[in-house]
C-alpha cells in the first residue's frame, strides 16, 4: 500500500468526523479524543481508523496476541483495519528491502517505503480466559502528579501556586505556569496538563496561526486525552471542538494531529497502564481494568494565551 493511499484512508476518517459534527453529532468528537487517550502510542492515522470503525474499542490486539493470552476471536467478528509501516534498508541502488543485499551500503539507513494492511480486534470481539487486571486508581493521582511535575520541570517551565489568580485555575506565560492553590488533585492535574499543552503547542510560529479560542480548545483537548488515558473521568467540554474550524477538514486534521502528538509526549512521561503500540502487541501480557476517578474539565479555565 502506497503512502498516498494510506493518507487517503486517514482523510476519510477525518472527513467522517467533520460530516458527523456538521450534522449536529458533536459526541463523535468525544469518541475520537477518547480513542487518542486509549491508543496514544498508535499513530494519528491509526487512531482515526480505529475510532471510525469501532468507536467503542477499548483494547485492541492482533489475532496471535489474543491467542497467546488464551482468548480467541468470536465467529463472525470483523477485524479493525489499521496500517503497519513497511521499513527496510535502502540499498545502493536506492531500493528499499528487508533482505540483506550485496548492493546494500554498510551504513544503510532503515526507511519507510510503504504500508501494509493489518487487522486487529477489540477485547469485546474475543472470548476466553479473563485478562489480568491492574490496580485501580480510585481517584489517587499522586503518582501521576509527581511525574507530571517532573515533566514540566524537564521542559524548563517554572511552576508556582497562588491564591491570587482566582477565579482562574491556571495561567501560562512563556516558560512559567501558575496554578490556583487548593484545588482538588484531579482538577489540579488536568489544569496543569492544559497549561503545559499551551507551552508546548502555542509558544512558536503556530501561535500566530491560531485564535485564542482555538488555543484554549486545543489545550483542553490535550487535557481530555491525557486524563482519560491515566484513568480519570472527564466532562464533555471538548465536544464542540469542530465548530472552531467551520468545517475546514484540513485545519481540523492539522489541529487534531497536534493534539495527539502533544498528548503522546506528555503521556510518555507518565507511568502507562498499558502500551498499545503495534510493536508490543505480540508481547502484551496485561490488559487495563476499569479505572475510576473524576477529572472535571471546564471551558472556564483561564489562561493568558
Amino acid at each position: 500500500m502506497k503512502l498516498e493511499e494510506a493518507n487517503t484512508r486517514t482523510k476519510e476518517a477525518v472527513d467522517f468526523l467533520v460530516a458527523a459534527l456538521e450534522s449536529g453529532h458533536s459526541e463523535v468528537l468525544t469518541t475520537y479524543l477518547g480513542a487518542m487517550a486509549k491508543f496514544h502510542t498508535y499513530s494519528f492515522g491509526n487512531i482515526m481508523l480505529i475510532a471510525r470503525q469501532k468507536p467503542d474499542a477499548t483494547n485492541v490486539a492482533g489475532l496471535r496476541a489474543w491467542n497467546s493470552l488464551g482468548r480467541f476471536v468470536k465467529r463472525g467478528e470483523k477485524g479493525i483495519f489499521i496500517l503497519a509501516p513497511m521499513v527496510g534498508r535502502r540499498s545502493a541502488k536506492d531500493v528499499a528491502t528487508d533482505e540483506p543485499s550485496e548492493d546494500a551500503t554498510t551504513d544503510g539507513q532503515r526507511t519507510l517505503y510503504g504500508f501494509r494492511a493489518v487487522y486487529v480486534f477489540d477485547v469485546s470481539q474475543t472470548e476466553g480466559k479473563d485478562l489480568p487486571t491492574l490496580t485501580e486508581v480510585n481517584g489517587d493521582v499522586s503518582g501521576y502528579r509527581e511525574r507530571l511535575f517532573k515533566f514540566v520541570e524537564a521542559q524548563s517551565v517554572e511552576l508556582s501556586f497562588s491564591e491570587r489568580i482566582g477565579p482562574a485555575k491556571g495561567y501560562s506565560y512563556g516558560g512559567k505556569i501558575t496554578l490556583l492553590s487548593g484545588m482538588q488533585l484531579a482538577e489540579e492535574f488536568s489544569t496543569l496538563v492544559h497549561e503545559i499543552a499551551h507551552e508546548m503547542l502555542h509558544r512558536g510560529d503556530r501561535r500566530t496561526l491560531t485564535t485564542k479560542q482555538v488555543r484554549e480548545t486545543e489545550a483542553e483537548a490535550v487535557a481530555f486525552v491525557v486524563c482519560q488515558s491515566v484513568g480519570l473521568q472527564n466532562g464533555t467540554a471538548s465536544q464542540d471542538y469542530i465548530q472552531l474550524w467551520h468545517g475546514n477538514a484540513n485545519l481540523l486534521r492539522e489541529s487534531l494531529q497536534a493534539v495527539q502528538q502533544t498528548a503522546a509526549v506528555i503521556l510518555g512521561a507518565l507511568p502507562p497502564s498499558l502500551r498499545h503500540s503495534p510493536q508490543s502487541r505480540s508481547k502484551q501480557t496485561t490488559a487495563p481494568s476499569g479505572i475510576h476517578a473524576r477529572c472535571v474539565l471546564t471551558t472556564g479555565t483561564t489562561t493568558s494565551n
